[in-house]
């Protein structure tokens, strides 16, 4: 009898084990299930658009690159890789951003949209990368690479010449006298360093620099000035009385009248 019981007991026990285990598989499968699957494209996209809407960035680029993985044809594919372009870049993550306008770009070089992912590019680079000093202080624009800077006027100056009547040209070209001001003023600022090192032709040299590749920049007068300074201290006579006529004929006697 006694061995009757303990074979019944031994049976009850390993039956609340086998239910224990199957309500804990259960469990964690419910925790495991895709909320979005069974939705359609549309559905999907729907979803994106209201996470980029409430500024859950991290949500809407997964649900952008869900959709395009589940359905890579059609309509809602085609924008989903052009707005998750979007999604990266306001999510801060400016490679990622660049990598997907460029995959848009060589995906669809014909589509009508394709002109706001040349945009896109020169808006990632536009904005620069932060850094942990930023949270401290604003730093001048001119203080960054130059050659960032000029990644963004090269994308934008594509968009520009290709699509010159593009909704979005006009914003381009106001960016890129911007940005063409800021190099200029980065040259500038490396001349006047040289200056304060009293290293003269290097300071001659940046100021040659900027004058040719930025006529027409707001820095100019002030490049002709760091010029002639430069000049004086070499001893090129003749140089500085050139450069002293130029200063005068662009900006008027005063301008001549400088601090050396």
């Amino acid at each position: 009898m006694t061995e009757i019981l303990r074979t019944i007991m031994a049976k009850r026990v390993k039956n609340t084990a086998l239910i224990l285990s199957l309500l804990l598989m259960i469990g964690c499968s419910a925790d495991t299930i895709d909320p979005t699957l069974g939705l359609s494209a549309a559905e999907l996209y729907a979803k994106a658009k209201v996470s980029m809407k409430s500024q859950n960035f991290t949500r809407a680029i997964e649900l952008y690159e869900t959709l395009e993985s589940r359905y890579p044809f059609g309509k809602y594919a085609t924008q989903s890789q052009l707005d998750v372009t979007y999604a990266y870049f306001l999510y801060d993550e400016p490679e990622s951003a660049t990598a997907a306008a460029d995959r848009f770009i060589k995906l669809h070089p014909r589509h009508e949209a394709v002109d706001y992912a040349y945009y896109m590019k020169g808006r990632i680079n536009f904005g620069l990368k932060k850094s942990i000093v930023d949270k401290f202080y604003t730093r001048d624009l001119a203080d960054y690479d130059i050659s960032i800077m000029q990644l963004s006027y090269d994308d934008f100056s594509v968009l520009v010449n290709r699509f010159p009547d593009s909704k979005y040209s006009k914003d381009a070209v106001k960016r890129m006298v911007y940005l063409r001001n800021q190099m200029a003023r980065a040259e500038l600022k490396m001349a006047e360093f040289y200056l304060t090192r009293k290293a003269w032709v290097a300071a001659s040299n940046r100021t040659k620099n900027l004058l040719e590749i930025y006529q027409g920049s707001s820095s100019i007068k002030r490049a002709l000035q760091v010029q002639i300074i430069a000049y004086k201290n070499l001893e090129l006579d003749d140089l500085v009385e050139d450069t002293r006529r130029i200063l005068i004929h662009n900006y008027g006697e005063e301008a001549a009248e400088f601090s050396i």
